[in-house]
Formats: C-alpha cells, structure tokens, sequence
C-alpha cells in the first residue's frame, strides 16, 4: 500500500490511503479486479485470493482507503449501506436490546422494526439530542447504541463523546451512522465511538453512480466478527462499484468544501424566507445545538431540511414540484442538487403519528445542495418558494 505518513492530512489520505500503483504494470489506479475465483500454484498454496466473495484487491483497497479516513484500524464494505447496517446487527443475538435514535434514517427504522424484531432483538428509540434521555434507556440487554448525526432529516445531533462515555461505563458498544457529515467533517471513533457506519453510495461515492455502505472500527473483536460475517452472509459490493469510490473518495475534500459552502448561504436564505416556517441545519445559529455542531465536526455539510408554508402535504407539494434546478429524487451526497419528500420516500415506512410527534411535518422537504454554482441555487430556491 502507499506509504502514507500517519500524520498526513485527510487529503492526502483521500487520494493515497489503501492503494499504491498497480505493481505489474504501474497503473496509477486501482484495477478492477473483475473476477469471482483465483488460480491456485498448487493444492493448498495460492497468492491470498481464493474467491472474489472472501477476497478481491479492489474491494480491500476501497477498505483501506476508507478506514484510514476515519481513523480506524479495519474497514469493511458491503452491497449497501443497509447491508452494512444489517451485519453489525448480526453480530447481536435474540434477546439483546439496542437503543436507537427516534429519528433515524426510515430504512434502518423499517430494518430493526420490521426484520430483526421478529427474530427476537429488542429496541427503544429515543430523542438522542438528549444524552440523560440514552442512558435512561439502557436495560441490562443493552448492547448496542445507533446514532445518527446529524439525524435524517431533522438535522438534530447526538453528542458522541458524552454518550460513548455514558455507554462504555456499561459496557455497551456504540455505532455513528456519519453519511451525512462524512470523516472529512466529523471523526466519530475519535470521539469516543466504537464503529462508524457509511452509506457510501452519498457523499463518499459522491458522483450518484453507484451503491455501497462500510463500516469502520478499531475494535479487533468487533473486527473479526464483521470480517466472518461479510465472508459468511455474503452481502459483498462488486469490484467496479468499489471502483468508482475510490474514484470518489479523491475528491471528498473539494467536493465536501463546495456542499457545505453552498449549504450556508440556502440555509440563509431560508431562514429569513417568509414563506418557509421552520429550518433545519446544524450551521446556523439559530439550530438549538449550533454550539455543539461547532464543537463535534470541522462543517456543517450540505444537508437542510425547511418546512414550506404551514407544513401541509398541499404546501410541501406545491414547493416540491416547482424545483427546476434541483432534481426531485431519493438519496443525497451527489455533486447534483436534490431535492426529497421524505414522507412519502425515505421515511415512508415511519408511522406518521411518530413523524408529527418529532415536528417532522407532512409537508418538511429535505435538500441535498449540490456544488453547482450557488447563485443559480439560490435563484431556484427561491422561485420554488413563491407561490405557496
């Protein structure tokens, strides 16, 4: 692998972490290993490659590269970031309790609630805003904690140091879903969490061409259960969309600079839009934990969610079909601007009633700022807002 100083800044370990020239014909990058098997010299002896599901050098390079930027001794990727999400909780078993936030990403809600209930884990969502409000929900099955920070799509924040804290006093694991804030803003294993999980097919791909997920640890323990259960459940990424990671992960640091620039100033203009009632994002003062969003990541990202008019289906409709510049689609962390309806895309599977109790209304849109130029958002943001 590159010989990266272990000092090196993150983007320099975005562009060399996990790779080095190709040894056999000096290809700067990574090649595709497009294989499923490998030949062996003689029975029982081989180059460390048996079969692509175990081994493939595109997939550990992608590893490599991606445990090194968030600081972490071993990384681990898998077909999504829900197969990410799935194998960790394999390593669980029936009868053991974790604590989620309430307002977590809509497919890990449908994943715990409607897949793993039923094989016998246990789980309590709880406002992870609120530390005090985590550790009350511990049991003495407790084994695992799920943060996701900032949350989709209210933009609410879990403080990692004080919960990791909280939780290792008992012996309990804790797990930080960082799609959104990617290591280049925020460094959960450095502040105390145990693993980190990525959607990578967000903003570490950040090209909208691929799907992926990862996780991220530096507990060997943790490390060789992930290890035995990617090989033995299988739900391994493919070299090529392995690949395009890596392609993306080069230009994290740019990209991440221009969503979180472009962020700032939509946020702004939302803020003191007459027509919107409610902005959620971590960068502005106004956010009630503005003060430790400055304190936990070097970014806010560029993630906001804005509540249109009164809130209505009628009026988050209204706005969302009158986008021309943002694409109206799922998903987030593209180069490309989106726009989403939460309630009726990602968080479909969260009954509504638990929705409205957060102050996630019908109507709240979500935006994924691209890094197109921000004039040209601005004025899309804007014409989308005027007539509702």
């Amino acid at each position: 692998m590159s010989q990266v100083p272990a000092k090196a800044g993150i983007s320099t370990k975005a562009v060399h972490a996990g790779q080095e020239p190709d040894p056999k014909t000096g290809a700067v990058m990574t090649p595709i290993y497009q294989t499923s098997t490998y030949a062996q010299e003689s029975l029982g002896h081989h180059k460390g490659y048996e079969y692509a599901r175990t081994h493939n050098a595109t997939r550990a390079a992608l590893e490599g590269n991606l445990a090194a930027l968030e600081g972490g001794a071993h990384g681990f990727c898998f077909g999504s970031g829900l197969a990410a999400t799935n194998a960790l909780i394999q390593t669980l078993s029936a009868g053991d309790h974790v604590v989620c936030g309430n307002n977590t990403y809509g497919g890990t809600y449908r994943l715990f609630e409607k897949v793993w209930k039923r094989h016998g884990l246990q789980f309590t969502f709880v406002d992870c805003s609120d530390a005090a409000a985590v550790e009350a929900a511990f049991t003495s099955a407790t084994k695992l904690i799920w943060l996701e920070t900032p949350t989709n799509p209210l933009m609410q924040l879990a403080d990692i140091r004080d919960v990791s804290a909280r939780a290792h006093q008992r012996g309990i694991k804790v797990a930080v879903d960082n799609t959104f804030m990617t290591p280049y803003f925020q460094r959960p294993l450095e502040l105390g969490a145990d693993l980190v999980m990525h959607s990578v097919t967000k903003y570490l791909n950040g090209h909208s061409d691929m799907i992926g997920g990862a996780l991220i640890t530096s507990d060997e323990a943790l490390a060789t259960q992930l290890r035995f259960l990617q090989n033995a459940a299988g739900a391994v990424p493919g070299p090529m969309d392995c690949f395009l990671c890596l392609r993306g992960t080069k230009t994290l640091a740019v990209r991440m600079k221009q969503h979180d620039a472009n962020a700032r100033e939509l946020a702004a203009l939302l803020e003191k839009h007459p027509r919107v009632s409610k902005v959620f994002y971590p960068g502005l003062a106004s956010h009630p934990q503005h003060e430790l969003a400055k304190r936990q990541a070097s970014g806010f990202g560029g993630m906001i969610s804005f509540i249109p008019g009164d809130g209505s289906l009628a009026a988050g409709e209204k706005v969302f079909n009158r986008f021309q510049l943002f694409t109206r689609a799922e998903s987030l962390g593209g180069v490309e601007s989106l726009v989403c309806h939460p309630a009726s895309m990602t968080h479909a599977s969260v009954p509504r009633e638990s929705r409205l109790a957060m102050g996630f209304a019908d109507g709240l849109l979500r935006l994924s700022v691209g890094i197109e130029d921000v004039a040209d958002l601005l004025a899309d943001l804007d014409q989308a807002l005027q007539d509702v």
